[in-house]
């Protein structure tokens, strides 16, 4: 499995309503790209699918776009090593919409690969190596080197002419730990994801009231 870019994938890599394009489509496994850049997700080549991975402690703080993005196409997986597949999400957004980094950690990458902006970020606290998301296609407003907290802005969302998958605009976000790929879903915690219920945090210094 080697390169960021691949052909549309069939029916199997794409949920009910996530437009499938021809063209680069970063994240889709089984096809050529470049290889090899820092940036990209091109020179991983083992997939994890655990649903509850242990290796992704949920650490997020903020969903990279939007409040709560629909998600046009989800991680995949494929059957096989050298499958068709999905290293990412896909996050329905507009283009121009600002990106943030979903937790705190250090900017790996900033840049282009194979003419798409990608912005990566080795995020803190996640061992040795360190877990890192990628954010692509997307207008780096952060440079290598930069440390970035969770919620921070990190570029926006560039426009389908810069060869996004998504017919409406879409962000592809991505995870890994060194060569394995992770689902970056793994990141936020149920409340984020799922839209649970708000929890109630005790407020300090308030005295309770006595019977």
């Amino acid at each position: 499995m080697v390169g960021a870019a691949g052909a549309p994938s069939g029916a199997r890599d794409a949920p009910v309503g996530a437009p499938v394009t021809g063209g680069v489509a970063p994240g889709d496994a089984g096809a050529g790209g470049a290889a090899g850049s820092p940036g990209s997700e091109a020179d991983a080549d083992v997939w994890s699918d655990a649903p509850g991975d242990a290796s992704v402690p949920a650490l997020g703080r903020v969903w990279p776009v939007g409040v709560r993005p629909p998600v046009l196409r989800g991680w995949d997986p494929p059957a096989t090593t050298y499958g068709r597949g999905h290293r990412g999400v896909d996050l329905g957004a507009p283009p121009g919409a600002v990106v943030r980094a979903v937790a705190a950690g250090r900017v790996s990458f900033a840049g282009r690969v194979a003419g798409r902006g990608v912005v990566s970020v080795e995020l803190a606290g996640t061992g040795t190596p360190a877990l890192r998301t990628t954010y692509e296609p997307v207008r780096a407003s952060v440079r290598e080197g930069e440390t970035v907290t969770a919620g921070q802005v990190v570029g926006t969302l560039e426009t389908a002419a810069t060869r996004s998958h998504c017919g409406s605009g879409c962000l592809h976000w991505g995870l890994l730990r060194e060569r394995t790929y992770l689902n970056p879903l793994l990141l936020l915690p149920p409340r984020l994801r799922d839209g649970g219920p708000p929890r109630l945090l005790p407020v300090v210094g308030v005295p309770v009231p006595e019977d």
